[in-house]
């Protein structure tokens, strides 16, 4: 069963309204209303549309729902909760007790049909879920999207594991002067086990959430669920960017992933999901984000590119976890293939967890996108964006570390990828070059560098490293949409231990922008310079970071990149420049660069800003841990 609302759109952006009525307090108040209405006549007054979209997350079959009227001539006749829209002109003959208003900010709707009201009859609207005033940001605006700067976290406190959320006051980079955020924690039940408001420290102070510190705040039992974060005051930004660390608590470090945010709006389709090597068990965590049960049915996985979709039979309650054995769904299911995850629009971007010989690791799906349509303009347009959209990812030092590349199909009207990969060194020259040709929407084939590489080093430096680029390759033709995506999964070669992530193609440093591209995270394009977050680990955690520089055509020969130190309260502590050449990269660690005297200046809450006024840089990180555990994932911009 899907969801029959719009969540997001890549025109408009996300839906306020979505979020207002799912938002757990709101979840709250709904009870509280449909008990005032009780069972007297209701008329529905909908001037905006939304009644539809309440009625998918709110149950109002028990309602005496006596007619739905609407404002807008084209609307007559049309169907809003099971009836024909009639003309609110002929709200006063409808002899209703209550007249509920389908919108926020009711009041001036209210006043246009208060002469067509039912004597006596009462005037209701959603106003009454409304969050507290101490919640809003923009509270002369209810939808204002800032009022709803929202996510979900995978939050897990057991005996064997423990997750830390680590961000930063960016909000406060736009001009926000007051932010807190306001945070429930559910269980994997979806019962709520902690409410409470936390400060933020202003200025881009850090901000970070702890499993076991929460767990002991409010003597909680163990749990693994979602935690739902609002930021209150926010500026610039309505999305709550983080980086999540998972640990395992052993003390071998079995367990240690890093993943980015959940992303806030739930999609159709979720895409990139690795089937299992042998010997591997994959689970899917499926978190359902909204108020309302997930009817049996309604999550299902199929095969890229097959039609056959087995479906989840049980239910799950409102904002409960579950984990999807991934192993019984699909039992035939072998890497390299991927998996599709239809999600009906009941959850955010879910997580996966990959378990191999006691080690385990989290990593992230991708919205797979249902409004695209093949471009054929990307194949016309060398000659002004040279390589065009392009995918970076790191070749780790290839002495401690396997590389492997997965190109991943990530719209519903990409049947086919042309694509090659172009190797890099660290110093910008192009080393190898891969053609995987066309490939289809139901082949998976991934390439390991080693193969690629065939015994032939790459560089010098922590053992050779390097990164990689998925671009489009028309020599045999084929149609290109610029949303290439691709999975990048790392080994430890010693140990076994492994990570991966997902992201797709942009535009990199170019003057020209195509649908807006060259991306900017704040203004219009073209993006051509660096603001990244880097988390830092905390002892005996060192971080790594592999920063490349991408270039659809060339650019400055080197870049002027700034690793920027700072302590928890935002202060900067020490700086340290360093250059990297046009498509080229450098890979480095917290530990070698700054030296112990500053990393004790700098606090447990420290944290890092990657700055270039004079390139886009994109970039990964993660940490390195015991007995060759290690993280990795793409970091955030703002």
């Amino acid at each position: 069963m899907k969801l029959n609302i719009e969540t997001f759109s890549n025109v408009r952006g996300g839906n306020s309204f979505y979020k207002a009525v799912t938002h757990p307090l709101a979840a709250r108040a709904v009870p509280r209303l449909l008990v005032r209405i009780g069972d007297r006549r209701l008329a529905v007054y909908d001037p905006l549309g939304l009644s539809v979209g309440f009625a998918e997350f709110h149950d109002l079959a028990g309602l005496r729902l006596v007619g739905t009227y609407v404002q807008d001539i084209a609307s007559i006749g049309k169907p809003v909760l099971g009836r024909a829209a009639q003309p609110v002109t002929d709200l006063a003959e409808s002899a209703a007790e209550v007249v509920l208003v389908a919108a926020f900010d009711a009041e001036r709707f209210v006043a246009h049909i208060r002469h067509l009201v039912p004597d006596g009859a009462e005037v209701l609207s959603f106003d009454t879920l409304r969050l507290p005033d101490e919640l809003l940001t923009n509270r002369r605006v209810y939808l204002d999207a800032l009022n709803f700067a929202t996510n979900f976290v995978f939050f897990r406190d057991d005996d064997d594991h423990h997750t830390r959320l680590v961000t930063a006051n960016y909000w406060s980079g736009y001009g926000a002067r007051s932010v807190s955020l306001w945070l429930v924690l559910f269980d994997g039940h979806g019962t709520t086990l902690a409410e409470w408001h936390e400060p933020v420290v202003a200025e881009l102070g850090a901000i970070m959430l702890d499993s076991r510190e929460i767990r002991a705040r409010f003597d909680l039992p163990g749990f693994t669920g979602q935690l739902f974060v609002h930021a209150v005051g926010a500026a610039g930004h309505d999305v709550v960017k983080y980086a999540l660390d998972t640990f395992g608590d052993a003390g071998d470090d079995a367990a240690l992933s890093c993943t980015h945010d959940a992303n806030s709006w739930p999609a159709d389709l979720y895409a990139g999901l690795p089937a299992p090597r042998p010997g591997e068990r994959v689970r899917l965590w499926v978190q359902n984000s909204h108020p309302c049960l997930i009817p049996p049915g309604s999550i299902g996985l199929n095969l890229m590119g097959h039609p056959e979709i087995r479906y989840w039979d049980q239910p799950i309650a409102p904002f409960a976890s579950v984990a999807l054995d991934v192993n019984a769904v699909l039992p035939d299911a072998r890497w390299p293939q991927q998996i599709e995850v239809q999600a009906g629009k009941h959850m955010v971007r879910p997580r996966y967890e990959v378990m191999r010989r006691g080690q385990t690791r989290i990593a992230h799906v991708n919205v797979e996108r249902t409004d695209l349509k093949p471009d054929p303009r990307i194949g016309e347009l060398e000659n002004l964006i040279g390589k065009g959209f392009l995918l970076p990812a790191p070749v780790l030092p290839h002495d401690t570390w396997r590389s492997l590349v997965l190109p991943t199909p990530m719209a519903t009207t990409q049947t086919e990828l042309p694509v090659s990969a172009i190797l890099y060194d660290c110093g910008g020259h192009e080393a190898a070059r891969h053609r995987f040709g066309r490939v289809q929407r139901h082949e998976s084939v991934a390439l390991d560098v080693d193969e690629w590489l065939n015994g032939h080093a790459l560089g010098s430096g922590y053992g050779g490293y390097g990164h990689m680029e998925l671009v489009y390759d028309f020599a045999d033709g084929g149609l290109a949409d610029g949303w290439l995506h691709g999975l990048f999964r790392y080994e430890h070669r010693a140990s076994g231990h492994a990570a991966e992530t997902s992201f797709g193609t942009h535009v990199f440093n170019t003057a020209l922008t195509y649908k807006s591209e060259p991306q900017s995270y704040a203004g219009r394009p073209p993006g051509l310079s660096t603001r990244l977050f880097l988390r830092l680990g905390e002892t005996p955690y060192d971080t790594l970071c592999h920063l490349i520089y991408p270039a659809s055509t060339p650019w400055h020969s080197l870049s002027e990149t700034d690793l920027i130190l700072h302590d928890g309260g935002g202060r900067e502590i020490a700086g340290e420049r360093v250059r990297i050449a046009c498509s080229g990269s450098l890979f480095w660690r917290y530990h070698e660069v700054f030296s112990a005297a500053t990393r004790a200046r700098a606090d447990a809450h420290a944290y890092m800003v990657i700055r270039d006024t004079t390139c886009r840089l994109f970039g990964y990180h993660g940490l390195i841990g015991r007995n060759g555990a290690f993280s990795l994932d793409h970091m955030f911009g703002f």
